[in-house]
């Protein structure tokens, strides 16, 4: 598979965005959701800040609550809390078990008029805006259904767990809020850009706590804020690149063999690579193919070091006739892209079934 990776890759880091909060350092720029609106690409921005200490023994962990921030200070030798994933705090004991965020997210806009080179807007454009968000809100994704309405739909989080929510725009200036519309723990989600006989269908990666399994799972929805007929769509390998977990990554894209996903599968040690699903155009639910090897996987520095490395993970992308331009986050810290052909993973896809 012939993968262009962009020269100006990473398209984005955390040292081209300016804090929004005084006394934080933005960690991450990560994660985009993909629109194309009035000529430009926009880049719907995971930008993760965490508070600065000017103790080395304390962390501190940011908290909003009814829409005031604040912020708790742990230090690292407290043996209540597990400190050991650097995205967390764990804290634990005979009647604790709860999980605290080191860095406070929320989506930032970065546009382009050539999809190359970027500028951010000074504001976010989604900030928590409800207690469903106290830890802030993550991952993007955006799809368009007809001319004028985009819907983006985002990871909150708070005490009560990690749920998805969706808004809908038409400018990207405004929004409203459309709810939440998965329960806890899911994540993942992909909203169908048509409906297919005249329903809506979203994938999704629901954690089973008790089975540790995470796989994909479709749903269909009348409205897209009530989602049902939930159906399992796609498991994790025994031992191959994807035996960890799967999850969706790009919104599903219209081609004459099917609907053609390009998903993220990660092995068990935590490396992120790309794949593709080919699904029925008619029925999204029937799985025609699946990539037996990545299309992608983490190869250059960018993608390999990080705050959290070896990971390329799919965010979005745009058609242009045969060529997709795939923006995808890096090592949990910074934004890149390539340029693939649609025909050529058709191709793979085929092949493989032979």
């Amino acid at each position: 598979m012939k993968i262009n990776r962009f020269v100006e890759n990473p398209l984005i880091t955390p040292d081209d965005v300016k804090p929004y909060h005084q006394g934080f350092e933005v960690i991450g720029a990560f994660n985009a959701g993909v629109a194309f609106y009035k000529g430009e690409t926009l880049l719907l921005l995971r930008v993760a800040e965490r508070p600065i200490s000017e103790t080395p023994n304390i962390i501190k962990v940011p908290l909003l609550k009814n829409g005031e921030l604040t912020l708790l200070e742990i230090e690292r030798d407290d043996p209540r809390y597990d400190f050991s994933d650097p995205r967390i705090i764990h804290e634990v004991g005979s009647e604790a078990d709860f999980i605290y965020l080191t860095s406070l997210s929320y989506i930032r806009i970065a546009r382009s008029r050539d999809g190359h080179r970027f500028t951010i807007d000074e504001s976010p454009f989604l900030y928590p805006f409800n207690e469903f968000q106290n830890f802030g809100i993550e991952d993007a994704r955006c799809t368009q259904i007809g001319d004028e309405n985009y819907y983006i739909n985002f990871t909150s989080v708070s005490e009560m767990g990690i749920i998805e929510s969706l808004v809908k725009t038409t400018d990207f200036e405004s929004f409203e809020d459309m709810g939440n519309i998965f329960l806890p723990d899911n994540k993942d989600i992909l909203i169908f850009p048509e409906k297919i006989n005249n329903r809506y269908y979203a994938l999704s990666r629901p954690v089973s706590s008790s089975l540790d399994r995470k796989d994909i799972w479709i749903s269909k929805s009348s409205d897209l804020k009530a989602w049902g007929e939930h159906r399992h769509l796609l498991n994790t390998s025994k031992d191959d690149w994807d035996n960890g977990r799967v999850g969706g990554g790009l919104v599903p894209i219209r081609t004459e063999k099917g609907w053609l996903e390009i998903y993220h599968g990660a092995t068990k040690n935590n490396v992120y690579c790309m794949g593709a699903l080919l699904l029925d155009l008619d029925d999204p639910t029937k799985v025609l193919a699946k990539s037996k090897a990545p299309l992608m996987m983490p190869e250059m520095p960018y993608e390999k070091e990080g705050f959290f490395g070896e990971v390329v993970f799919a965010c979005g992308g745009i058609v242009n006739g045969d060529k997709l331009t795939l923006y995808y986050g890096v090592a949990d810290r910074s934004m890149a892209a390539c340029e693939l052909s649609i025909s050529e993973i058709l191709s793979q896809l085929e092949s493989e079934l032979e």
